[in-house]
């Protein structure tokens, strides 16, 4: 008997103290709100040398870590398919390399599940609202509740709403960004109200601020005369506080590209929005009025949607205060590729006496602007380079942060996502079919990671490895250059000819997981 009573003892004392390790009540697995942004640059963000303003997103990185070498895939569809399955997108058919066919149309291998069908073995309850733009649809992958922003041709009066309730049927009012998070909000709601006692996994994913450049009159106001100054004066300022930051190490500021334009040819679109768009990013100096007055506005547009995702976070990020969820919420915060240098026209089309900014408006960023949301990088959206491949990547969870506000320089990618959320959700998934070819990135919360990792790009022709500091990438045709990102991040200095071997010896890293994924093909 007495011994009977002290082994109780033991077992409630441990079970008291994982409840109350660090002096706070604890729930045994966190929750994961995981908020993705879509064409925004590296430098966009206030707390990235941005003067975009963002308090609520830079909440999360002052408590919380800043990565400053965070990859994605460098384009939204590739992207997305990493995020929530844990793969590089080629190895699950959504996205092609060399003669190995993929892409949007493509449908996941039977083993390629996604994040929220591990996450219900662990008794987790899973939310989607906004952007899919991957194959199936959300309530068939896992998913309990979602909000399918399925228009993503206009934030204004959208013609496609799937999966939502009859409040939405009146379009008047509406704009997108505030509708994901609306019915962010009211899952959580839910949640709390109905399923208080499980964990949860809420996927947040903002479709700003990719075009159509598209913004409420509040916020194209509150950004006001901003712009006025131009592209050069504010990339330079941008860059100034990336240094002062420690965010940029080593490196010197990449020079504007001025014969790089678009990465897809529309000139017939490209006409109907007059002679003041420009294909490619000239000086500010030498732009006419009338056309520093229309790039102005762009840059004014991009600023304002972000400025109302930020907006729309403070929204998120008090509703779990008010359900006491916040202190056990490990929040995530990434962009899937870097600033685009598109110019298009979709949807409804481009209205040259629509007010800027409104529904009847269809303008793209550029390149002059993605120069500089791109700040200190090579390149735009799609390119493998930093500037379409290296974006933000903010990790909020005080309690088990060991030093809040801290930058990592620990290298990371989108497909690390899974591994790192299931490592959170304590989730061990049977011996797989395929290995994830990611890690887990919970152990850099407490320290820098000092393990040399090997990182693969391709898209569209655009291809890259890194391999520790070396980094070899390629656009299409071209040849293979080589890089130090310890001493040169915004490839500035190709040293493939001073380094002849170790330029052989990482083409050839590349190409054999271009092997790898063929294998998996034949499976």
């Amino acid at each position: 008997m007495y011994k009977t009573h002290i082994i109780t003892a033991v077992l409630v004392a441990g079970y008291v103290l994982g409840l109350f390790s660090n002096g706070h009540a604890q729930a045994a697995k966190p929750n994961v709100l995981l908020i993705l942004v879509d064409d925004m640059g590296y430098s966009d963000l206030g707390c990235y040398g941005g003067e975009i303003s963002t308090p609520n997103i830079n909440s999360l990185a002052d408590k919380g870590l800043r990565y400053s070498h965070f990859y994605n895939s460098a384009r939204c569809v590739p992207t997305r398919a990493a995020i929530l399955s844990g793969y590089y997108a080629q190895q699950i058919n959504r996205d092609s390399v060399l003669d190995v066919e993929g892409g949007a149309d493509e449908t996941r291998p039977r083993w390629a599940r996604l994040l929220p069908t591990y996450l219900k073995r662990a008794g987790y309850r899973s939310y989607h609202s906004g952007k899919w733009h991957i194959d199936g649809k959300p309530l068939e992958n896992g998913f309990d509740q979602s909000f399918d922003r399925a228009d993503s041709s206009r934030f204004f009066s959208p013609l496609r709403l799937p999966e939502v309730k009859k409040k939405d049927e009146d379009q008047s009012g509406f704009y997108a960004t505030t509708a994901i998070a609306d019915h962010t909000i009211e899952f959580l709601q839910d949640h709390q109200e109905t399923h208080s006692t499980e964990p949860f996994f809420s996927f947040v994913a903002f479709t700003a601020p990719h075009f159509p450049l598209q913004a409420l009159p509040e916020d194209i106001e509150r950004v006001g005369d901003r712009y006025q100054v131009g592209w050069d004066v504010i990339r330079e300022q941008r860059w100034a506080r990336l240094n002062e930051s420690g965010l940029i190490k080593k490196a010197d500021l990449s020079a504007v590209e001025y014969d790089l334009g678009p990465p897809y040819s529309y000139p017939d679109q490209i006409k109907l929005l007059g002679k003041d768009e420009l294909t490619l990013p000239k000086k500010w100096a030498s732009l006419s009025e009338s056309q520093k007055a229309f790039q102005q506005m762009k840059m004014t547009l991009h600023a304002a949607m972000i400025e109302r995702v930020d907006i729309e976070v403070g929204r998120i990020l008090q509703q779990l205060k008010s359900m006491h969820s916040y202190e056990d919420t490990v929040i995530f915060f990434l962009s899937d590729n870097g600033a685009s240098a598109e110019i298009m026209v979709r949807g409804d089309g481009h209205d040259p006496e629509a007010a800027p900014g409104s529904a009847g408006s269809y303008l793209c960023l550029g390149p002059g602007w993605s120069t500089v949301s791109n700040t200190p990088f090579r390149k735009h959206k799609t390119w493998t380079h930093e500037g379409g491949s290296c974006t933000p990547f903010i990790v909020h969870w005080p309690e088990q942060i060991a030093q809040l506000g801290e930058l990592r320089e620990t290298p990371g990618h989108v497909i690390d996502i899974v591994p790192t959320i299931l490592d959170l959700a304590g989730v061990k998934p049977a011996k797989q079919k395929v290995p994830f070819p990611g890690v887990s990135l919970l152990p850099s919360f407490t320290k820098e990671l000092g393990e040399k990792r090997t990182l693969w790009w391709s898209h569209k022709g655009n291809h890259a490895l890194r391999d520790g500091e070396w980094k070899v990438v390629k656009v299409n045709e071209g040849e293979w250059e080589l890089y130090n990102l310890d001493k040169d991040r915004a490839e500035t200095k190709n040293l493939a000819v001073q380094h002849p071997e170790l330029l052989t010896s990482l083409i050839q890293k590349w190409k054999e997981q271009v092997a790898q994924i063929r294998r998996i093909k034949e499976m």
